[in-house]
């Protein structure tokens, strides 16, 4: 078990690491660029190459739907009754309470705790959450709603083609299969690095109430997808997917929306350190638990 924990958060901690001594040395590192290739290019191509490449029943993908709305459901509630407890602004938290690191983080430790299957199923719940993310995220953070962020979201259309041919069994040609990819792998590496970019640039503030905040944001999440995998009665896999992608920290995203609509970005920025650094003492757990109990 020490050797499958090993190899499922390690790899993660290490190109992550590498990100964040690259910013700590001052080399060169445009963030902008990597998130609009991650964005564009990199999370749309994994999608499509994730859902219609693996072998996963299309009731699965759509139990794993299911669970990831009411998920962010629960998300949406929770963090709503907490700031308005705490009195705080739900246009600089609540993103950042509901929008776990789903895609720097939780794509690749449910790829390495349940192989491509369970990368198929942490794709579902990752497309939702961008969707999510790009359009109620950026909206709250805004103070306005606009459907123009939907319709440029390439990710929305990745999934619409993958569930498409899934249904129909339609034969994606080779070329296609092998460029989708080519381009998807880009992903997850880059993805990790951004993070750890973004863990060397970023401070601390408000320790205390960034701390709750970010609890709230890891245990709630962990707390409403144990609910949901045993309402919902799900594959010990599917189970340990949503329990890992429900868990993680906050999203990087959410500070780059507070930031550009000022939304207290300092006090994001610091939910986003908070909470990583705390992941990082509680994956061992989080990945001994679901392995044991989907074995």
């Amino acid at each position: 078990m020490l050797g499958q924990l090993a190899a499922v958060i390690l790899p993660v901690v290490v190109i992550a690491g590498i990100g964040y001594t690259w910013s700590r040395l001052k080399r060169p590192f445009d963030n902008a660029l990597v998130t609009q290739l991650v964005s564009m290019i990199g999370s749309p191509c994994l999608v499509a190459s994730s859902l219609t490449s693996l072998h996963v029943e299309p009731e699965s993908l759509g139990i794993m739907a299911l669970a990831t709305i009411l998920v962010f459901s629960g998300m949406f509630v929770l963090g709503f009754a907490v700031l308005r407890y705490m009195n705080l602004p739900m246009h600089s938290y609540l993103p950042a309470v509901v929008f776990s690191n789903a895609g720097n983080m939780g794509l690749p430790l449910a790829l390495f705790a349940f192989g491509d299957s369970g990368l198929a199923l942490a794709v579902v719940y990752f497309a939702f959450s961008a969707t999510l993310q790009f359009t109620a995220g950026m909206s709250i953070a805004a103070g306005t709603a606009s459907v123009k962020h939907l319709v440029k979201m390439p990710v929305i259309y990745a999934v619409g083609a993958s569930f498409l041919v899934i249904v129909t069994g339609i034969q994606v040609p080779d070329f296609i299969a092998n460029t989708l990819e080519i381009l998807g792998g880009l992903t997850i590496p880059l993805m990790l690095l951004a993070l750890g970019v973004s863990l060397g640039s970023l401070r601390v503030r408000s320790l205390p109430r960034n701390l709750f905040l970010s609890l709230v944001r890891m245990l709630g999440g962990f707390a409403i997808s144990f609910l949901v995998a045993w309402a919902l009665d799900l594959s010990p896999m599917a189970r340990g997917v949503l329990l890992i992608q429900a868990s993680m920290p906050v999203a990087v995203f959410n500070y780059l929306f507070a930031q550009y609509y000022n939304r207290r970005p300092e006090d994001v920025a610091a939910m986003v350190i908070i909470s990583t650094l705390l992941s990082f003492g509680t994956l061992p757990f989080l990945i001994y638990y679901v392995l044991a109990t989907a074995h």
